[in-house]
């Protein structure tokens, strides 16, 4: 038994590690495997305290034993978010979180969800970009067995010092971008993009480096960003996009019962707990803002919405464009896709 269960765990991903600790039934002590788990958030944030971490002790107690789950999170050496993809395919890693457009250029099909006004909330995203997995989107996660793939609550455009109500109140703003889609929109409307990870924004406004950010509500609270952020346009203008993925080798490897617990708390099981999860983290960041002093909250209006959008045509019609120019051909009708379902499910 001892013997057949370290065979099997050969076969595991390089960041695997094996630990004497688990014993069955006959008082036999059998290998545990140590699995790594890494991402790119705070452990204060949301995505950490009640996806992850409940994730990871779920699979630990699932498995009686026969698995230990470490988290890296943001941060550590291994919280890299443009390294995690290539860290949890190569077995770095075992199993990671991350976004869709770190590196750019990887996930083209899946960050087309990233484009404006197509989603209302994080659960119709998410189930949406779900049911176009299997059929449009697996492909380009090689290596990778992903577990989930999940889109947050639309998000909004915080500013330092100056109250932005309409498009013409972007002219000129240093606004941080979190996507390629995001950054198309930012230009469109008259600001000016800037990259910056979620972790150095804070600092970057509070000096004046950037006028604001498009961020969610949850971020006013995950990354301190109230203290710097005082004025908050609810446009609910786009979503990001994330995965979260296994390294097929690491999954291989592990025995059925394991395996079992693995696609018991993943798929469809968990893309179904985002959409009230994405809620419960927003209000956090909002009430921070609505209970703070001196914030400011405008909510963007129907007209106002529909000049954004008439706005934005021609900036989502070339984003299409450039996909399909990269050997993207069915970007049109994934976009399409993506549009009709989240009208279905209105």
């Amino acid at each position: 038994m001892k013997r057949a269960i370290l065979k099997r765990a050969g076969h595991l991903a390089l960041g695997t590690v094996l630990v004497l600790g688990s014993v069955n039934l006959g008082g036999e002590v059998l290998a545990q495997t140590d699995l790594k788990l890494a991402h790119f958030l705070p452990t204060a944030n949301g995505m950490h305290k009640d996806f992850m971490e409940p994730w990871a002790r779920a699979l630990e107690a699932c498995s009686g034993g026969e698995v230990k789950v470490t988290i890296y999170p943001g941060g550590t050496q291994l919280g890299n978010p443009a390294k995690l993809y290539d860290a949890v395919r190569a077995g770095a890693v075992d199993i990671a979180h991350g976004l869709s457009g770190l590196p750019g250029g990887r996930f083209e099909r899946t960050r087309i969800a990233e484009l404006p006004f197509i989603f209302d909330n994080a659960d119709e995203a998410t189930r949406t970009i779900w049911a176009l997995f299997p059929d449009y989107l697996e492909k380009e996660f090689p290596g990778v067995k992903i577990l989930g793939i999940h889109a947050h609550n639309p998000g909004q455009v915080h500013t330092t010092e100056k109250q932005v109500k309409t498009a013409d109140d972007l002219q000129g703003l240093r606004l941080r971008f979190p996507t390629a889609a995001t950054k198309s929109m930012i230009e469109a409307l008259g600001g000016n993009p800037v990259g910056l990870p979620p972790g150095a924004v804070y600092e970057n406004a509070e000096k004046g480096v950037i006028d604001g950010a498009v961020f969610t509500w949850d971020a006013m609270a995950a990354f301190n960003l109230a203290e710097v952020m005082k004025y908050h346009l609810d446009a609910n203008a786009y979503v990001t996009t994330f995965w979260f993925g296994m390294n097929e080798k690491t999954y291989e490897g592990l025995s059925d019962k394991v395996k079992s617990c693995v696609d018991a708390q993943s798929g469809e099981a968990l893309i179904s707990k985002f959409g009230d999860w994405w809620m419960e983290w927003d209000r956090t960041g909002y009430e921070r803002v609505s209970t703070g002093e001196g914030h400011e909250i405008i909510e963007l209006s129907a007209a106002e919405r529909t000049r954004w959008a008439e706005q934005l045509e021609p900036m989502i019609d070339s984003f299409i464009k450039d996909l399909e120019a990269k050997g993207v051909d069915d970007a049109s009708e994934i976009y399409a896709k993506m549009k009709a379902m989240a009208d279905a499910q209105e």
